[in-house]
């Protein structure tokens, strides 16, 4: 990924000013939203060759999204922005909640007869919501953490490395939370169930990382030139509590 055109300094640099940084900001929000509404609950499966039958949760389809656009926003940004990015989404998160909860305790008027349908689909219990944010900042914490200190290593170069690296130990974490937190001694998610999710989202997500790394180079490569840096977080404070710039 070295470009001569390209300014290489370190993410702590005062003054940078970025393009395009407020749209994958708002990109990574978006799908973060949509894949925890939509899909984290429920288990699918696809048939083996065999005839077995082997589940992963309906979420993995999306939520990888998610960490690639973590890891382009690490590349490209630095931490200490990523880490502002990953704050909103925790936050945007936490509202979410708030708001089902909200939504769904109101009295349904008279006559509407979609109150139990509603509550199944927006009324996650507490142990779903705190494990999914739970989940949420260490995973993403983890995997941006992983990505900058490799980036550094490697000098920049062998960008494969640090964005399936990353996620090979920010969605593992991710993984290992949020199912057993949620999902654990409830009825329907008998534990041979629940660990066989949790390795086949770990698999799954790592194996998005992998298929769309072309893309991932693709627009890695078109925003560090649109913004015409190089960023090294060589005197970044990786505290997930850290005063961003």
């Amino acid at each position: 990924m070295d470009n001569p055109a390209l300014v290489r300094e370190s993410s702590a640099a005062p003054g940078l000013h970025f393009k395009y940084y407020d749209l994958v900001m708002a990109a990574f929000v978006t799908i973060l939203l949509l894949s925890n509404l939509i899909g984290a609950s429920k288990p699918s499966y696809v048939t083996l060759p065999g005839g077995g039958q082997w589940s992963f949760g309906a979420g993995v389809l999306f939520f990888p999204v998610s960490y690639i656009i973590g890891d382009v926003l690490t590349e490209v940004y630095g931490y200490a922005r990523a880490r502002r990015v990953i704050w909103t989404g925790f936050a945007a998160l936490l509202f979410m909640a708030f708001m089902a909860w909200a939504v769904v305790s109101l009295p349904a008027a008279a006559g509407w007869d979609g109150q139990a349908a509603y509550e199944k689909v927006f009324g996650n219990t507490w142990r779903i919501v705190a494990a999914s944010m739970i989940a949420f900042w260490v995973g993403e914490f983890a995997n941006s953490y992983v990505l900058a200190r490799m980036k550094v290593w490697t000098g920049g170069k062998h960008l494969w490395t640090r964005t399936i690296g990353s996620t090979i130990v920010g969605q593992g974490l991710d993984s290992l939370i949020f199912y057993p937190l949620a999902f654990y001694g409830i009825a329907g998610w008998p534990p041979e169930l629940l660990w066989q999710v949790v390795l086949s989202q770990w698999a799954i997500k790592t194996a998005w990382e992998a298929i769309l790394t072309p893309l991932t180079y693709v627009v890695i490569g078109r925003l560090k030139r649109a913004e015409g840096v190089e960023l090294f977080d060589t005197e970044t404070d990786f505290s997930p509590f850290a005063r961003s710039r």
